[in-house]
């Protein structure tokens, strides 16, 4: 039986009610049945991408699925985007409320227009932010937590480059509701440091695409292994969406077309959604862009989830008992 952790017992371990401050990101084509449930039963919050499934009714399926799966706490991932044709999100919404999913995590638009729904089902809302403004503004509307993602993220880091080792700082003195930490974050030392700035838990998305659960090629997870820190690219930078992918034959092409004035109609069709799929489906790096942090540099195994989650807590209160006391003890003593 796993022995939930006092050292790493947060106000988001309270008031989202899992066992360790550790959250596996709503990653597009990933976040599926299998991977929420194995992060859920290792002690974490595991989170189903709700777009992912292609609709609500799919999405009330991939519920009960991971109920199949687990009894432990998960979440479902909203992503509000601009689009000239957006999904029914309502009804998205719906399925969530249904399936009474007790968390969900809102990113992209302001989740003011379903938290009412959201919350009079008992639901607790947790905003994925890139900025302390945008926590404020969700702290302001009603949220129960945020997730504030550093510059070094996967996916879309905002447009302000403020790395976590200055935002999470600056979000935890600002904010009263729990606030967990996303962007560089692989591995113990990465959680006890979010933890030293402010923040109530971490959130992972990289880390967690490289794990056994993760429902895509195992040539892209031997790829993460093989990366450094070095290995992504910055796309969409000319068009103020700056977005952190791997570094590949085509986010370079996007990358040149961008330096040179193109425009986004110049690089559509090399960053359609469906050309990624096929990288994590196929196994074809070069298929399209896939998103990835700089934590890639840090990643050196494919884990299961119990086996990542449990060596996190592990050798994060061996951190906080041992090498961290001992300092402050020496330093005390000089």
């Amino acid at each position: 039986m796993r022995r939930e952790s006092a050292m790493l017992r947060t106000r988001f371990t309270e008031a989202f009610g899992v066992e360790h401050p550790i959250v596996q990101g709503g990653m597009m084509w990933v976040g599926r049945a299998e991977l929420a449930a194995a992060v859920s039963e290792a002690g974490g919050l595991g989170i189903i991408t709700g777009l992912t499934q292609p609709t609500p009714q799919a999405l009330r399926e991939e519920i009960a699925r991971t109920r199949d799966l687990t009894d432990k706490p998960f979440g479902v991932n909203l992503t509000i985007l601009p689009s000239i044709t957006p999904p029914p999100y309502a009804e998205y919404r719906q399925a969530i409320i249904d399936g009474r999913v007790p968390i969900v995590e809102i990113a992209g638009g302001n989740p003011a227009t379903h938290l009412p729904f959201l919350k009079d089902a008992g639901i607790k809302v947790l905003h994925k932010c890139t900025s302390v403004k945008h926590a404020l503004k969700a702290q302001q509307v009603g949220v129960d937590g945020v997730s504030i993602d550093g510059f070094e993220c996967a996916g879309h880091p905002g447009e302000n480059d403020t790395p976590g080792l200055v935002l999470i700082p600056a979000a935890a003195r600002e904010l009263e509701i729990p606030m967990i930490a996303s962007g560089g974050i692989a591995d113990a030392k990465g959680l006890v440091a979010a933890m030293a700035l402010g923040a109530d838990g971490v959130n992972m998305g990289t880390r967690f695409l490289c794990t056994v659960e993760s429902p895509i090629a195992h040539v892209v997870k031997e790829q993460i292994v093989a990366n450094t820190e070095l290995d992504t690219k910055l796309i969409f930078r000319t068009m103020n969406n700056t977005a952190r992918v791997a570094d590949n034959a085509v986010s370079r092409q996007v990358v040149e077309i961008e330096r040179a004035g193109g425009s986004f109609e110049d690089v559509r069709e090399l960053v359609a959604g469906a050309r990624g799929r096929k990288v994590y489906e196929d196994g074809d790096l070069d298929a399209g862009i896939w998103s990835v942090g700089q934590c890639q540099g840090l990643i050196h195994d494919i884990p299961t989830c119990a086996e990542l989650v449990g060596r996190m807590v592990r050798e994060a209160e061996d951190l906080i008992a041992g090498r961290l006391s001992g300092a402050i003890v020496g330093a005390v003593a000089r």
